[in-house]
């Protein structure tokens, strides 16, 4: 049970409308439901479509039926990410006054040729680590159009002017960049070096949509949330995010990541791979799949009524993954 005084458990499950729910997304939705009602917390949803291009009409509205068809009700009405546009640009002119935020003209092939040049070898599959090549616009107050903004990395940072040096030091003091470490409550000890695994990562795209990282990072501190659940294949994200919660002066939940549902190919089931909506006509055989990926026992709760295997789900869960050192 949490501490007296303990700040409340709040958590969210945050999907993107880019179409309706499937057994991969469920699961994370499940898990973060549990864990907040394991906490006695509060359990919120919002909508991750601050990338309208790829969002589809009314998928919103089809997750918010799937979830309340298998009993998982929000505490509180939905947000849109969409709707925060001015909380984000808030953080990005905060990132730029600090020195930790820069324009960036480099296309995909532009960094491509940097790594080449400089004789760096990418696999097939891996990301593109930024070189850093317009870190010499940082404080630039920039006219034109686009531009992409990215965040600095670097401690150290290259290819500046000497006043420009001296303004990203005082901002880069205190971040520890070499290596960016976490306790995962189910992954265990994570690190990753940020500069040169990931490089100056975008914070605003050059079409001037906000990037998922410092989205995901403001609302998260808005929304006051404690402990973020999500699938596995967010981890490598964890890091990113740190780094901007430590800039802009916000505070770190703790971190959960569940494991995958995997499609017949061993990659992780999703939409492309021909994922199929939920078929919410039977609640129960979608929470016992759900919650058996999780460990949740289906001989220990064989129950026809939604609310009661949420009930039992919730104890099991308790058992599982609750420790006294889950609350801030």
């Amino acid at each position: 049970m949490p501490n007296v005084g303990a700040i409340p458990y709040r958590g969210r499950f945050a999907p993107s409308p880019t179409g309706p729910l499937h057994a991969g997304s469920l699961v994370a939705a499940l898990a973060s439901w549990l864990d907040a009602r394991a906490h006695g917390g509060s359990w919120l949803v919002r909508i991750e479509d601050v990338d309208k291009p790829r969002c589809v009409a009314g998928a919103d509205k089809t997750i918010l039926e799937q979830l309340a068809a298998c009993g998982l009700f929000p505490d509180e009405p939905p947000t849109y990410q969409s709707q925060r546009g001015h909380l984000y640009k808030q953080a990005r002119t905060q990132l730029v006054a600090q020195a930790r935020a820069y324009p960036c003209s480099c296309t995909r092939l532009d960094i491509a040729d940097a790594l080449v040049a400089s004789g760096q070898i990418r696999q097939r599959h891996d990301e593109l680590v930024y070189p850093g090549t317009c870190r010499t616009k940082l404080g630039s107050c920039l006219t034109e159009k686009p531009q992409t903004w990215r965040f600095l990395t670097s401690k150290s940072p290259l290819k500046m002017a000497v006043t420009q040096q001296i303004r990203a030091r005082a901002a880069t003091e205190l971040i520890a960049n070499e290596k960016v470490e976490w306790a995962d409550r189910r992954l265990g000890y994570q690190s990753q070096n940020v500069e040169t695994e990931v490089g100056d990562f975008v914070v605003q795209r050059a079409d001037g949509l906000w990037a998922y990282q410092l989205a995901v990072v403001v609302d998260d501190a808005a929304q006051g949330i404690t402990h973020v659940v999500r699938g596995e294949d967010l981890a490598g994200n964890t890091a990113r995010q740190i780094l901007l919660q430590r800039a802009l002066g916000l505070p770190a939940p703790q971190y959960l990541h569940t494991p995958l549902v995997l499609a017949a190919d061993g990659k992780k089931l999703s939409k492309q791979n021909g994922a199929q909506p939920l078929d919410t006509t039977q609640p129960i055989a979608l929470l016992q799949a759900a919650g058996q990926h999780l460990g949740i026992t289906n001989k220990a709760i064989d129950h026809t009524n939604t609310s009661d295997w949420l009930c039992a789900a919730i104890e099991q869960w308790r058992l599982k993954m609750v420790r006294a050192s889950d609350y801030p």
